[in-house]
């Protein structure tokens, strides 16, 4: 992993109503970048999106077969560790729990894993029942590779960090295991509202 690339263009907003505000947070209207390391440019033609680790059988997806399962499209606030907030926030993918159907696993954990070495730990349980999704589109349009495109992983009630740009496959586990930021001193959960930022919040 490189340096950490920060893009910031953002300009603070008016305060919105404060019960869709984390504590510590602050409003943007734009959408900042922020990047572990350069960004990958996948040629579709070799994208895959695998569930793998505690599973019967690994089960892999094309990007053409990937786009023909069921999608949803949703608004959510997003919430960036590094403090902005972002409003009404429109996406298209599919959820987590369509990738699931039909795959045996008794893990509790999952480590997403992206292009170029990114990884990140969540409970199994905050990825299903409508809690996440594998993203495709932001408003309306094809994701663009800064923003994770062609696909990141959407995990909107979690810090944005969470949410990894370049998903290319998620991992079930037996036992949690502390992913890129995590082994860096990021919290294991990141809970917004709690303001889990920092081993020890």
């Amino acid at each position: 992993m490189g340096f950490i690339s920060r893009g910031f263009k953002g300009r603070r907003e008016p305060a919105a109503d404060s019960s869709r505000l984390p504590p510590g947070q602050y409003l943007v209207r734009d959408f900042p970048v922020l990047s572990a390391g350069p960004t990958p440019h996948t040629p579709l033609a070799e994208w895959s999106f695998t569930i793998t680790g505690a599973v019967d059988a690994d089960k892999t997806w094309s990007w053409e077969e990937f786009r023909k399962l069921p999608s949803e499209t949703v608004t959510k606030d997003i919430h960036c560790v590094t403090k902005w907030t972002k409003l009404d926030t429109s996406w298209t993918g599919v959820a987590v729990s369509t990738l699931l159907e039909g795959i045996d696993t008794s893990a509790d954990y999952v480590v997403a894993f992206s292009d170029g070495g990114y990884t990140t730990n969540l409970p199994l349980e905050d990825l299903v029942d409508g809690k996440a999704w594998v993203a495709y589109e932001f408003d309306g349009r094809p994701l663009e590779p800064e923003h994770g495109g062609p696909a990141r992983l959407l995990v909107p009630h979690l810090y944005f960090w969470k949410s990894a740009k370049w998903v290319r496959g998620l991992s079930l586990r037996n036992e949690d295991e502390p992913g890129f930021w995590e082994s860096n001193g990021y919290h294991l959960y990141g809970d917004p509202w709690r303001e889990q930022r920092y081993w020890g919040d």
